[in-house]
């Protein structure tokens, strides 16, 4: 459980990889999203798109548990009709919030 908090941690802390997979998530968001919906400490994205949105989505997920290991990533379906489930542990259920809350407002 001590390794956990300290990725936790180290997870807050700016690094160069960080802007740019914030920019690659809402450009996603942007681009892709079609409805999000959160119970708690998980989030379910419906996402649509153009061939290799799969793969996309599975290169930014994986690059992002890599550093934050709180977060569990799920893709499911195709580039047409994909969902994204998200978990959290439950004592970071603020951080999945405003993750959605940012992918409501880069589809708005």
């Amino acid at each position: 459980m001590g390794m956990d908090l300290l990725n936790i941690d180290a997870c807050t802390l700016p690094t160069l990889e960080r802007p740019l997979r914030l920019s690659e998530f809402d450009a996603l968001f942007r681009e892709s999203l079609t409805s999000v919906e959160q119970h708690g400490d998980v989030a379910v994205l419906h996402l649509t798109g153009r061939p290799g949105l799969v793969t996309r989505i599975h290169d930014l997920t994986d690059r992002e548990a890599d550093c934050c290991t709180f977060f569990g990533f799920e893709v499911e379906g195709t580039d047409d009709d994909l969902a994204l489930r998200i978990t959290v542990t439950p004592e970071r259920a603020d951080v999945l919030t405003a993750l959605v809350t940012r992918a409501q407002q880069a589809n708005a």
